[in-house]
């Protein structure tokens, strides 16, 4: 019989997009209140390049956390062919930088200052491998002759092979994988490579897209794909194996910047993140698994240790509101006027 109520250690979000400004204190309570910790994305304007600038981010987040809030923001540099080795040792000496994001210039939303090459940038992915600072991988290629759903599987072969063989102690997680490529990839390395894995890919697959006419809301990098590859990612992420675990990839946009000629990629899933999570393992049968997935597999990779508080769901129904005030605008959320079974009622020591 499926549990109506479930009691899980606190869970962290290991990919998450918290934007600036306004945008940043629109968005940062639904996090808050879900997730213990995040690593947060660097792709601001201007990018973070630096511990310095990185710090000065953190600062800003946590400014704007809702009052009485214990989440901590834990950051990444933004990775350039420009970044010095240099930077790498400061990182790993900072108490606030927790990993190097790499974006393949033009992937995806300001990705423009990524890297074209990863050759020109393997001095510092040395110093990562010295330092044992985690390389956070957008594992796609962006050649305009390769198929956009091929993006991610001619990543893996052309770079993510050679890159694990030439640096064979980096810490690597790729980043919200979306093929059964990925998975096997993942699966068969090492215990210093590893996955996370987005709610939106668990639940979602291509089809989304399209359903009665263009949905841009639905439109993410990388993109959703074939329905055997969703059940390939729901497998893993519900198999209890330690190289997959959370990340939200939650990444909001005001409803003018999705519902135009050249909308932006990305969907909003951080107001009810842990309860879609919930549903792809119900849907699975292994809500038995959402604890390991959301709550332990996440900090012992980045060695960090897991938290003390609980969270509680129950299977109890409630309707996404139609749009969150977002930066004087507004950002439509996954399910949007649309319900969610599972809801978070409890939060805590218990």
């Amino acid at each position: 019989m499926t549990p109506t109520r479930l009691e899980i250690t606190r869970p962290d979000d290991w990919h998450l997009h918290l934007r600036d400004g306004d945008a940043l204190a629109s968005v940062i309570g639904h996090t808050a209140e879900r997730f213990a910790r995040a690593i947060v994305m660097p792709n601001l304007k201007p990018p973070m390049t630096t511990v310095v600038q990185a710090e000065a981010y953190r600062a800003r987040i946590l400014a704007s956390l809702p009052k009485g809030s214990s989440f901590q923001p834990l950051m990444t540099l933004y990775l350039t062919e420009n970044t010095p080795a240099e930077e790498i040792a400061r990182a790993r000496a900072s108490n606030s930088v927790f990993a190097v994001k790499y974006y393949p210039a033009g992937a995806t939303t300001n990705s423009d200052s990524g890297v074209r090459e990863l050759s020109r940038v393997y001095a510092v992915i040395e110093a990562m491998e010295k330092h044992e600072l985690p390389l956070l991988l957008h594992g796609e290629v962006t050649d305009p002759d390769i198929d956009i759903f091929d993006r991610e599987r001619v990543f893996i072969e052309r770079h993510l092979l050679p890159l694990r063989e030439r640096f064979p102690a980096l810490r690597m997680v790729l980043e919200h994988i979306t093929t059964r490529d990925a998975v096997e990839f993942v699966r068969r390395a090492p215990a210093n490579v590893a996955a996370t894995i987005t709610a939106h890919h668990l639940l979602l697959n291509r089809n989304a897209l399209f359903e009665g006419g263009i949905r841009p809301h639905n439109y993410c990098a990388p993109i959703l794909k074939r329905e055997t590859h969703r059940a390939a990612l729901l497998q893993a992420a519900t198999s209890g194996d330690t190289h997959f675990f959370l990340g939200t990839d939650s990444a909001p946009h005001s409803r003018e910047a999705k519902e135009t000629s050249c909308g932006c990629a990305g969907l909003y899933t951080s107001h009810a993140a842990l309860e879609l999570y919930a549903e792809a393992f119900e849907q699975a049968g292994r809500l038995d698994q959402l604890e390991a997935f959301a709550s332990f597999h996440g900090p012992d990779f980045y060695r960090l240790p897991r938290n003390t508080e609980r969270v509680v769901l129950e299977r109890k129904a409630w309707v996404v509101p139609d749009s969150y005030p977002f930066a004087g605008s507004v950002c439509k959320p996954m399910r949007a006027g649309e319900s969610v079974a599972w809801s978070m009622v409890e939060q805590g020591s218990f």
